[in-house]
């Protein structure tokens, strides 16, 4: 189904309450729009690139590739940090003001682009246990069976490992802002030698396809 320019942001309404939500918005003071905001698109493919890459596969230590990711991922997550409903000290003033419209574009150019094979080989052994982790820890119900991701449920296969690992601990923690508490739940009390069996497998799971 074809988003219109209003979809995101009543997806997003729907997904963590619409009357909080715009009490939350109505109640933050007027800041500086982020430096995209009304550029021209090819330019704004720039800004997000100078962190997540021009095509979308990150080269940056801790920041995540957003290339293949589902379009409605990018959406909900770009309002939650414009919202300031999820708080990071880069993504939520680069987010500030984009309308609506700006976002569907940027996420509807990355989910188009290819996820890079990630570098390096795989430790077969830590990769065949974090397998076995995802699938007690029930990964695919969410993400699917690939872990491609689908809607709001983000792509996990291909992701950078060490951004994998600090989101997975940060669900773990408490430590990630949000309105979607799931991961809190699934997380909990997951151990880090299990979560980074985990993000190495991820990580590597289409490497050799």
């Amino acid at each position: 189904m074809r988003l219109t320019t209003r979809a995101p942001w009543r997806r997003a309404l729907v997904a963590w309450g619409g009357a909080a939500a715009l009490g939350l918005s109505l109640a933050l003071p007027a800041a500086e729009d982020a430096p995209a905001v009304g550029l021209p698109f090819e330019e704004q493919v720039q800004v997000c690139g100078a962190c997540h890459g021009s095509d979308g596969n990150s080269q940056q230590a801790g920041t995540p590739s957003l290339a293949g990711q589902p379009e409605l991922t990018i959406v909900n997550q770009m309002i939650y940090f414009r919202e300031r409903l999820r708080q990071n000290e880069v993504m939520t003033p680069q987010a500030r003001g984009l309308p609506d419209g700006e976002i569907q574009a940027l996420a509807a150019y990355y989910h188009e682009q290819p996820v890079a094979t990630p570098e390096g080989d795989p430790d077969p052994e830590l990769k065949a246990l974090g397998q076995e982790l995802a699938a007690q820890q029930r990964c695919a119900s969410c993400h699917q069976s690939d872990y491609r991701g689908r809607e709001q449920m983000p792509r996990l296969a291909g992701q950078r490992e060490d951004y994998l690992v600090a989101a997975m601990i940060a669900y773990r923690d408490r430590t990630r802002g949000g309105p979607d508490t799931t991961m809190i739940d699934v997380m909990r009390g997951v151990p880090d030698e299990d979560i980074e069996a985990m993000a190495h497998y991820l990580t590597y799971l289409h490497a050799e396809e």
